[in-house]
């Protein structure tokens, strides 16, 4: 029998960029200019932000959890269940932070240039992005903007924060930031010691119609890379299938035998597609499906904060940590 993991409920390569500063690099002690190298370009801050906007996903819980509220940000076009644009830990912290909802920036068909242009920014951060050297110049003809790393949507949320506090000229309040998340992190881990050395694959979105091809995360993707902070690690074939700078790969099912080494699966699905899994001569060939050593996550909340962002990973880590604790036990 195939055996799956869903949530109960629905739980409310070495980086380029370069940060300089004039002077010291500490919240009201931080010296300007700034001058942050990324991707994209050379941005320089010459002044503390005091208009804040973000575009993407995520960008905005920085600020936030650093008790400054954006003047704008993108609004969450997934697992937004309610259809506010806004995800359940963002209100809890705007909230905490007695906050009005800022203006939200629909990003259904791009980013909404005038729309940001209308929130007369200082800044507008997009470490975790896949803006274009198009959209960037645009961007940066209404303020300075942060930009990713390396490459586009491969940010892990350490560097987001890095960079993304730079912007706001809060480097240490940052590192302190990134510091107490870890904490937090290796306590709740610890609590979960059968996840240790488990190799793990995430795989999105599949057509339960056709199983034909299969598309994974590499292990640039910040999914993947949070694997390493739950106790898990990417399996040789992930590593040997992860191109340089790519954040998703392809694979023909009729290579699925090159995935042999997989511990664990996570995706995002339902009962169809596990249905589907287990009929398919092909991927039940797959040990994590054969054993059923899969964790499936909806268009939810939960399964929207398995990517980690610095808001999201409280709210997610303990029920996140549970799935997986429960399908590395079926792995055995």
């Amino acid at each position: 029998m195939l055996r799956f993991f869903l949530p109960a409920v629905q739980v409310a390569a070495a980086c380029v960029w370069v940060i300089a500063f004039s002077g010291a690099a500490a919240g009201e002690n931080t010296s300007y200019p700034i001058t942050i190298r990324h991707a994209l370009g050379t941005t320089t801050i010459t002044k503390k932000p005091e208009r804040v906007a973000t575009v993407a996903w995520a960008n905005h819980e920085v600020p936030l959890a650093l008790g400054i509220v954006p003047v704008g940000f993108a609004a969450a076009n997934f697992g937004d269940d309610d259809g506010d644009g806004i995800l359940p830990w963002v209100a809890e912290k705007l909230a905490e932070l007695d906050a009005d909802k800022p203006v939200l920036f629909d990003e259904g068909d791009g980013i909404d240039f005038e729309a940001v242009a209308a929130t007369n920014p200082d800044v507008i951060l997009a470490s975790y992005s896949g803006l274009s050297q198009s959209d960037y110049d645009t961007l940066s003809q209404i303020a300075p903007v942060v930009a990713y790393p390396e490459a586009p949507w491969s940010t892990d949320w350490r560097e987001m924060i890095r960079l993304n506090s730079a912007g706001l000229g809060m480097a240490a309040e940052g590192e302190a930031l990134i510091a107490t998340i870890e904490a937090e992190i290796a306590r709740t881990v610890a609590e979960y010691p059968q996840l240790q050395g488990k190799s793990a694959m995430f795989i999105t979105h599949l057509d339960a119609t056709d199983l034909s091809i299969v598309n994974f995360y590499t292990t640039n993707d910040t999914r993947v890379k949070f694997f390493a902070d739950l106790g898990l690690k990417s399996p040789r074939s992930v590593i040997a299938a992860s191109a340089p700078g790519k954040f998703s790969g392809s694979i023909s099912a009729e290579r699925i035998d090159a995935f042999d080494d997989v511990d664990l699966v996570v995706t995002y699905g339902n009962q169809k597609l596990l249905d589907a899994l287990a009929a398919n001569p092909l991927m039940a060939r797959m040990q994590a499906v054969e054993k059923g050593a899969l964790v499936m996550l909806g268009r939810n909340p939960l399964g929207t904060a398995a990517n980690p962002t610095p808001l999201s990973i409280s709210w997610v880590l303990r029920d996140y940590l549970a799935l997986l604790a429960e399908a590395a036990r079926t792995s055995k």
